[in-house]
């Protein structure tokens, strides 16, 4: 029977350059483009998918549980700067994880970011049809079933991905700047309607107050609907090897992308929750801002455009997410860690078109088999559970890795330095570590983090049985391999050196 060393072991093999130069990115992006792939890649949380946290947590639940992931992200975000700037790899958490822990810990984080990338896009497809549906058939009379929505969705943003890296950042930009235009107008004309008792009207149970309905237990539910207010903000390294300095680019549109996006989640928060119908109302809608626009603008937009402009969010998160599963597929795909074949990329575009198509199957898929399955009235809920959880687990390991990075391999150069350091990577660490207990806290959404951890499990079993073997020294495997060598050359020139 093999030992736990055995299993631990890797092997790698050698190919040509022509092997890489068939796995070409190509440089386009500033920090404008890519500032809005980070916003864009989050603003759908604005929209929608953070409601519910009312109902779990009442309003002061959700305002806590948004709190704490607020420090959070901001914490992991300065640390994925400081991470990004020294390793401008696309592959971002695999990149990361695979320096500091090895080729187990990069290819747990890796695949937890694949599956998070995927389940987004699954999430936001379902939460585009509950609004499309009803609409087409109100305003066409068009009576279009669901998952035939998604499948068209998915292969119009999925084109437009592998059209070319220039056409999808404009078509960033575009989105991501009409769905902040449409969030404003929304706080500004809400700001004269809020009413503080209408926030607090989530009934309470035995023991809750008007502010935390369901007790402190609330504030524990609320919180993967509070983490939806951000989770994709962690995309954003993706861009690297599409990037123009991405050492100066990548902090820079992480930072400033995250305080956009904290002063997006709190004025949605606070301004939605506070206008008719309510929290209780706001807490229990498919569409929270339809919902609001319908409240404060009733009388200066026609009621059939309203759908539409909802809709904008969606779309942004989504064209984002297609691509976020495409590099996430494609760097563990060029590395050896998924099939190799995966990672070829568009022979005139450069893009990835085989793991963006392998990535749009499997999210196509998994939304279907949710949405067929008994009691699929929640499966966008279903779905948003399970990409936090995923996520949850690739921010352990990512800040894991800042810290064992830090302490190992403290003269690695770094452009830019996280201004919170250690400190604040162990704060999101124990944060995101704390989450991840607590999403266990709601029985009703339990079985789809089985569901989840089952897949992660499978990844597991089959980099053993199959790929370990096969890796590949792609730029990340390069560069940690180069890292292990030097801190093997320094602990032989230092025998006194305590190994961790």
């Amino acid at each position: 029977m093999p030992t736990l060393r055995a299993l631990s072991k890797v092997s790698y093999r050698d190919f040509n350059e022509s092997f890489f130069a068939q796995r070409r990115l190509r440089r386009h992006a500033r920090t404008w483009s890519v500032l809005a792939f980070g916003v864009g890649a989050v603003i759908s949380g604005e929209f929608t998918g953070w409601n519910p946290g009312l109902i779990e947590g009442g309003f002061g639940g959700l305002l806590v549980a948004t709190l704490v992931v607020s420090v959070m992200y901001v914490a992991m975000c300065a640390s994925l700067a400081e991470m990004a700037s020294a390793m401008p790899f696309a592959g971002n958490a695999y990149a990361f994880g695979r320096a500091a822990l090895g080729p187990w810990g990069g290819f747990v984080a890796g695949l937890s970011q694949n599956v998070t990338t995927i389940l987004m896009s699954a999430v936001i497809v379902v939460q585009i049809g509950e609004t499309l549906a009803p609409a087409l058939s109100r305003l066409a009379g068009l009576s279009l079933p669901e998952p035939l929505l998604w499948a068209v969705l998915y292969a119009l943003f999925a084109g437009i991905n592998i059209y070319g890296v220039v056409l999808f950042f404009r078509v960033a930009v575009l989105l991501a700047f009409a769905a902040v235009a449409v969030l404003a107008v929304f706080w500004f004309e809400a700001l004269p309607f809020f009413e503080l008792h209408l926030a607090l009207n989530t009934p309470a149970r035995l023991g809750g107050t008007p502010w935390l309905p369901n007790g402190f237990v609330g504030i524990a539910w609320a919180l993967p609907f509070a983490i939806w207010f951000y989770v994709a903000i962690e995309q954003v390294p993706m861009a690297a090897e599409e990037t123009h300095e991405p050492a100066r680019v990548l902090p820079r549109a992480l930072l400033y992308g995250m305080l956009i996006l904290v002063v997006a989640a709190m004025l949605t928060l606070i301004l939605n929750s506070g206008v008719s119908p309510g929290a209780v109302g706001v807490g229990s809608a498919k569409e929270p801002l339809l919902l609001g626009f319908l409240a404060v603008l009733v009388y200066h937009i026609p009621y059939g455009v309203l759908p539409f402009l909802f809709l904008i969010g969606g779309l942004a998160s989504f064209h984002t997410a297609i691509y976020a599963f495409g590099r996430a597929i494609y760097v563990q795909s060029r590395a050896g860690y998924l099939p190799a074949e995966l990672s070829l990329t568009h022979r005139t575009r450069q893009t990835p078109h085989r793991a963006i198509l392998a990535g749009t199957l499997f999210g196509y898929a998994l939304a279907l088999v949710i949405h067929l399955a008994p009691g699929d009235s929640a499966v966008s809920l279903v779905l948003i559970n399970m990409s936090v959880f995923s996520a949850l687990i690739s921010y352990v390991l990512t800040m894991l890795s800042y810290v064992m990075l830090a302490r190992n391999h403290p003269q690695m150069k770094r452009p830019f330095a996280s201004p919170l350091g250690a400190t604040g990577a162990i704060t999101a660490l124990l944060i995101a570590a704390a989450a991840i207990l607590l999403l266990f806290a709601n029985p009703v959404y339990r079985s789809g983090l089985y569901g989840c951890a089952a897949i992660l499990l499978g990844g597991v079993v089959y980099f053993t049985l199959r790929r370990r073997y096969r890796l590949i020294r792609s730029p990340e495997e390069t560069f940690a391999l180069e890292l292990e060598q030097a801190r093997a050359v320094e602990a032989a020139a230092s025998p006194r050196m305590v190994e961790p």
